[in-house]
């Protein structure tokens, strides 16, 4: 799996040329397009700028010498790679597994191609097998849990080492199980409305091209 990982970012990473902004994804296979990035700038002297989307790929850019700017600091981002929890045949997707979906969907919005890197394991016929996460802000949040309590949501508050998981943005993350989404941009909608709803896991009509790394090789799949 992990050598499938690594076949997609490096691919993912030949779309990135001399003179662009990039946004640095999160997650285990965005992980090896940043290293990818780094290995060309340190080797092949690849002269780019790099937009984070967590403090875990800041660190790792960091590490490699890539030059970042802040997202505030720029108007549009030429090329954005990142992961994804689940794809869906009309390019919808879950992504916030690793807690990062805030910052990634902030970075993903001036992003004139953005592109997902995945494993043939997580393109399905319909999403929601994966639980999707919805960050909150802290005040509130039970009422929110309550709420998606209440509707059948089946929610659960992201923990990490017996606490509660807090997001880069000092937000809680709240999971839902709920087994199938049939409509993913009413549901998102209908989160999104919901008051102390900061962002969602679905991430919809918004990618344009999605790498995918299987056993029998990579596929390049374009909206």
């Amino acid at each position: 799996m992990e050598a499938l990982k690594k076949i997609a970012g490096v691919t993912a990473a030949q779309y990135v040329k001399d003179g662009m902004i990039v946004g640095l994804g999160t997650g285990s296979t965005a992980y090896y397009f940043v290293e990818e990035i780094g290995r060309r700038i340190k080797e092949e002297g690849l002269n780019v700028i790099g937009v984070t989307t967590s403090s875990v790929t800041t660190a790792q850019a960091e590490s490699l010498g890539i030059p970042l700017k802040s997202v505030d600091d720029i108007d549009t981002i030429d090329v954005t790679v990142d992961g994804a929890d689940e794809v869906d045949s009309e390019f919808n997707g879950i992504k916030g597994g690793g807690g990062a979906l805030l910052m990634e969907k902030i970075v993903a919005t001036p992003t004139k191609d953005y592109i997902w890197v995945v494993d043939e394991s997580k393109m399905v016929d319909t999403l929601g097998a994966f639980k999707l996460p919805v960050e909150v802000v802290q005040y509130g949040a039970e009422r929110l849990f309550r709420d998606f309590l209440a509707k059948g949501y089946n929610p659960s508050f992201r923990e990490k080492d017996g606490v509660r998981f807090i997001t880069d943005m000092k937000n809680f993350i709240i999971d839902l199980d709920l087994g199938k989404i049939d409509n993913p941009v009413a549901f998102g909608n209908e989160l999104k409305a919901m008051t102390g709803v900061v962002e969602h896991g679905l991430f919809n009509g918004m990618v344009n091209k999605v790498i995918v790394a299987g056993k029998d090789g990579v596929r390049i799949l374009e909206a």
